[in-house]
C-alpha cells in the first residue's frame, strides 16, 4: 500500500511547484479581493458618516426652528439657525 502513495523526487518538485504557483495566485487574487473588499468598506462608512452628520445637522436645525417658532409669540422676531456652519433664515410665522 505504501508503494500506491509513494512519488519520486522529481513529482514531489513538480507537485511543489505547482502548489507555489497555485499559491501565489491565491495570494494576488486575495490581495486583488480584499483590496477591492477594503474600499467598498471604507466608502460605504463615509458615505454613512456622511449621511449621519446630516441627518443630525438636519434634526438640530428642526430643533432650532421649532425653538424660535415657539418663542414667536414673546418676540416675534425672524432670525437664523446654522446648517453646517451657512446661516439659514427662519420665520417666527408659521
Amino acid at each position: 500500500m505504501s508503494a500506491v502513495l509513494a512519488i519520486s523526487l522529481d513529482q514531489a518538485k513538480a507537485i511543489a511547484l505547482v502548489v507555489v504557483v497555485v499559491l501565489v495566485v491565491a495570494a494576488l487574487a486575495w490581495a486583488w479581493l480584499m483590496k477591492t473588499i477594503v474600499q467598498k468598506l471604507v466608502g460605504f462608512v463615509v458615505l454613512a458618516l456622511l449621511a449621519t452628520l446630516v441627518w443630525f445637522q438636519r434634526d438640530s436645525l428642526q430643533d432650532c426652528a421649532d425653538k424660535v417658532r415657539a418663542s414667536a409669540g414673546t418676540s416675534g422676531v425672524d432670525t437664523t439657525c446654522s446648517f453646517f456652519g451657512r446661516d439659514v433664515p427662519i420665520s417666527a410665522r408659521r
